[in-house]
């Protein structure tokens, strides 16, 4: 992609379809807050047959909700292609993919996020090679995450990045 450029731009990311499909996955399997802002129930509703009764502080599990085997086929695996030919987008209109939440509650940062994102990594992989270091392999990168309100890795992603040459 980009040929002989060096910076890929907005116009460019929108032709990387597997890119996008990746950033969801991505986004779908590590959400960046995996429980979203509380929400308050405004009246008596019944879910499931549980009573939730008005003034109840809700917390919404989008890490649970979007590894959901009644949603998803094999919910646990990295798989970008499920959504190449998929209408289902993260903009809170499709609540089995909700990292940045729905509604009028939804990230106000959501376009700006994703477009930066996009950005950042097609020029990473534009302008450089990625490998793993010497002696390492697939199976020794470790995905384990702290327990919080956002996720963070438990040990950081090692990779050697060498400029890719475009002439």
């Amino acid at each position: 992609m980009g040929g002989k450029k060096y910076f890929l731009d907005e116009d460019d990311t929108k032709k990387l379809s597997y890119l996008k499909a990746t950033i969801k996955e991505t986004l779908r399997l590590h959400p960046p807050g995996p429980l979203l802002v509380p929400r308050e129930s405004t009246k008596d509703y019944v879910i499931n047959r549980y009573p939730i009764p008005a003034k109840t502080i809700l917390f919404i599990n989008a890490w649970a909700i979007q590894r959901d085997p009644e949603a998803w086929k094999n919910p646990q695996d990295f798989c970008p292609e499920r959504f190449l030919y998929s209408d289902i987008d993260f903009h809170g209109q499709d609540f089995e993919l909700i990292p940045f939440g729905s509604g009028c509650r939804i990230c106000p940062g959501i376009t700006m996020s994703v477009v930066t994102l996009e950005l950042v990594i097609a020029n990473l992989l534009h302008s450089f090679d990625w490998e793993l270091p010497l002696g390492m392999v697939r199976e020794d990168i470790d995905l384990e995450v702290f327990l919080g309100l956002a996720q963070h890795k438990k040990n950081h992603l090692c990779l050697c990045a060498k400029t890719r040459i475009i002439t």
